[in-house]
């Protein structure tokens, strides 16, 4: 039985010994990816498309309700109008119906309303979405390019978060930092407006 567990732990020291090589070959780099992201030109025009498609779609929305409040009222005056004892009892009745008319169309615009929010809030989340997922694939694409030509093993992301809302990393003295030159390289296509808001961004800092 003492035999078996000292071949064991020689065992273990053998497969340590052999790993530790390994391990000490391993080059790692950070990057914030948040910052990558968010100051990518292509994020801030997926985000300005998005602000006026959004602009655009409440735009129309308060028509909807500009609509649907005049119609209330205009139901109010044909309701009035219905009860009007003045008129004759064959009178009251055509209003009555044209007044129940009114209402079965308010109902259908309250309805009209309630599916263009719906569909407007999910036609802005699956176009966000869409941007993201584009995005990420680009920037990852551009960090795979640098670590690779830079030989590095591994790349943590600075930015993420555990399930419990923590930092993955809460500390690094490395210095093999990539999110400047992923940055730089992401905006290397950045048209001459994009360009200029990044400076001016950058000198606002």
């Amino acid at each position: 039985m003492k035999r078996l567990i000292r071949h064991l732990m020689m065992v273990s020291v053998l497969v340590l010994c052999t790993a530790l090589p390994a391990v000490a070959q391993e080059k790692i780099a950070t990057v914030d990816l948040r910052k990558v992201f968010d100051g990518y030109w292509k994020t801030k025009q997926a985000n300005a498309a998005l602000k006026e498609r959004g602009d655009e779609m409440e735009k129309e929305l308060k028509g909807l309700v500009a609509d649907f409040e005049s119609g209330k009222q205009e139901y109010q005056t044909l309701l009035e109008s219905a009860n009007d004892q003045a008129a004759s009892i064959t009178e009251r009745e055509r209003r009555k119906k044209k007044a129940e008319d009114k209402l079965k169309s308010l109902r259908e615009d309250e309805q009209n309303i309630q599916q263009f929010q719906r569909q407007a809030r999910t036609t802005i989340d699956e176009q966000q979405r869409r941007m993201r997922d584009n995005i990420l694939e680009e920037v990852k694409a551009t960090i795979t390019s640098l670590a690779k030509s830079g030989g590095f093993t591994l790349v943590f992301d600075t930015a993420a978060d555990t399930p419990n809302r923590t930092p993955v990393i809460l500390y690094t003295s490395d210095p093999d930092d990539l999110t400047d030159a992923v940055l730089s390289q992401l905006n290397a296509t950045a048209p001459a407006d994009m360009e200029k808001e990044a400076d001016t961004s950058k000198s606002s800092k």
